[in-house]
């Protein structure tokens, strides 16, 4: 690249927890963000010395009234309407939810056309609901309308629709319900991570992307690892992000995504850690060496 046709890199803005060992949060979207070409400001939501999965941590949960005083900070720089995207993760508190959002409308307030994307961590099969029993529904009433894209795994969906998913038709029709509950003026992108269904092959697993003007799903190998990895969601959230504000076409979003997550999943299970190698498969995000093609479904 020259000095003439260099181009300034899109800036997205992620508001997320932090782990000091591992990735999770701000330390599993910075990075592969990063690789991509994008230039990520982190506010920090948390900051622990590892994600709790472990049983046991150290850190501190910081005051929902820092990120309006780091956004402050950042808007003092004058570098708000050069913001392409929000990103946001885990909120622990009712502080939380609500301090992403007006973080949300002042970004927009300089650059109108940044997109908002959601990945309303609240629980998983399995686990359960694994947040405070009342951010589901501060979720649904608050970030939801405020997003142009949302990132639920398969029990999300369901928690924040009231509809059971087994089957394709059902995962489809949830997340057109959730779609029509997002930003109107925006492309309305539900995608739906972690989907396992009655219906499927056997031995895979998918992710399922919903937009006005069609649904798309991808399918990976269903990898044995037990026990699953912390972050993988909060990467592709990431991901599928940066690829889309690439790309324009959620087609292609979800394929290179998917690809890119399924490198760092295989190395991870190769080489047998209990971290997610985000690190070591970094030359995955951009080019996948093994690309899943995405199958038209609606």
């Amino acid at each position: 690249m020259t000095a003439s046709s260099a181009a300034l890199p899109q800036n997205i803005l992620s508001i997320q927890s932090w782990v000091s060992y591992g990735h999770v949060g701000n330390a599993a979207a910075l990075f592969p963000l990063q690789r991509l070409g994008f230039e990520v400001w982190t506010i920090n939501t948390v900051q622990f010395s590892n994600h709790t999965g472990y049983g046991e941590w150290t850190g501190t949960v910081f005051p929902p009234e820092l990120v309006a005083d780091l956004l402050d900070g950042i808007a003092a720089r004058g570098v708000l309407p050069e913001c392409a995207a929000v990103l946001s993760g885990y909120m622990g508190s009712e502080g939380t939810v609500g301090a992403v959002v007006e973080a949300v409308r002042r970004v927009r307030a300089a650059s109108p056309e940044a997109l908002y994307c959601c990945d309303p961590v609240m629980g998983d099969v399995g686990r359960g609901v694994f947040v405070r029993p009342e951010l589901p529904d501060l979720i649904r009433a608050q970030a939801v309308p405020e997003a142009d894209i949302i990132t639920p795994n398969q029990f999300e969906l369901e928690l924040l629709t009231g509809q059971s998913v087994t089957t394709l038709a059902q995962a489809l029709d949830a997340a057109r319900t959730l779609r029509e509950r997002l930003r109107p003026d925006g492309p309305r992108i539900v995608v739906v991570t972690s989907l396992v269904r009655e219906d499927a092959p056997e031995g895979v697993i998918e992710t399922l992307a919903v937009t006005e003007g069609g649904a798309w799903l991808c399918r990976t190998p269903l990898l044995p690892l037990d026990p699953p990895r912390n972050g993988t969601g909060d990467a592709m959230a990431a991901l599928f992000l940066g690829h889309y504000l690439q790309t324009g076409d959620a087609g292609q979003a979800l394929s290179l995504s998917m690809s890119g997550l399924f490198a760092v999943l295989d190395l991870t299970h190769r080489l047998g850690t209990r971290e997610i190698q985000l690190v070591a498969a970094q030359d995955e995000y951009a080019r996948p060496s093994r690309v899943f093609e995405v199958e038209r479904v609606g």
